[in-house]
């Protein structure tokens, strides 16, 4: 059976190939194209590796491609430093162990309880591990089944969260997609990230179409704007941090502007 994260990268090599034109990357066009994107030959010949070779990486074969064909294959397909960083991270050998649900430090829980604005505690598949009264009167985690405390699954299969925020819904729901596929990838096969995705995907058709994109996007701060039902037009801004103690342990804080 192949390796999960082997296809995972293969399935990216792909996206990302598929996203160029020969005119990008300086090459003639050529004949007419059956599909979009650069041949497989091109990314070859861009990164100055066999074509064999390319194929086998691409169709997530078991094989250990070097830091310098990383490093090759990264420029050839005109990469981002953060999809550079991700296809190095899915490149690395070694078995991930099993996932476990992260226990949230007393000193960590005490500390986002004293907040007066609104925090909460993820981990590396997104759920709600802890939250203070603050991010309780606005989101309402503990109103929800342990299973459903989950951001990804809040914002894109609740119906309520996406009245909660309007017009910039699909904006905040996309960039999350982009976001979590960085985690995901790293951890694919495993069977609590094969269930969270097999919710996703039942729950929110336009999920699907994002997840195929397989679009990289590191976690950044920024504004948000949501429709709270009870207090009307919300503004925050919104940033957050890794903990020390467990870097899988993500606080993010919501400061009203």
């Amino acid at each position: 059976m192949a390796d999960p994260r082997r296809v995972e990268f293969g399935d990216f090599l792909r996206s990302r190939r598929e996203k160029l034109s020969p005119k990008t990357v300086g090459l003639p066009a050529g004949h007419r194209r059956r599909t979009a994107g650069l041949r497989r030959e091109e990314v070859a010949q861009l990164a100055g590796i066999g074509v064999d070779w390319y194929i086998r990486l691409e169709q997530g074969r078991t094989v250990s491609p070097s830091v310098t064909t990383i490093d090759a294959l990264a420029r050839a397909l005109r990469l981002s430093k953060t999809e550079h960083a991700h296809l190095k991270a899915l490149a690395r050998d070694g078995a991930t162990s099993a996932f476990t649900r992260e226990i949230v430090p007393p000193p960590i829980r005490r500390m986002i309880e004293s907040l007066p604005q609104p925090a909460y505690i993820t981990g590396r598949r997104w759920d709600v591990l802890a939250w203070n009264a603050a991010a309780e009167e606005i989101f309402g985690f503990g109103q929800l089944p342990e299973r459903d405390r989950n951001t990804l699954l809040l914002v894109l299969t609740n119906k309520q969260t996406r009245k909660f925020y309007g017009a910039s819904w699909t904006d905040v729901a996309k960039s999350m997609v982009a976001m979590f596929r960085a985690t995901h990838d790293v951890w694919a096969g495993d069977p609590a990230f094969t269930e969270l995705l097999t919710r996703l995907r039942q729950g929110s058709p336009e999920f699907v179409k994002w997840w195929e994109a397989h679009d990289i996007r590191n976690t950044a701060s920024g504004l948000k704007t949501m429709n709270h039902p009870t207090r009307g037009v919300l503004n925050f801004e919104h940033t957050s941090f890794q903990a020390n103690d467990d870097p899988a342990l993500k606080l993010v804080i919501y400061t009203p502007v």
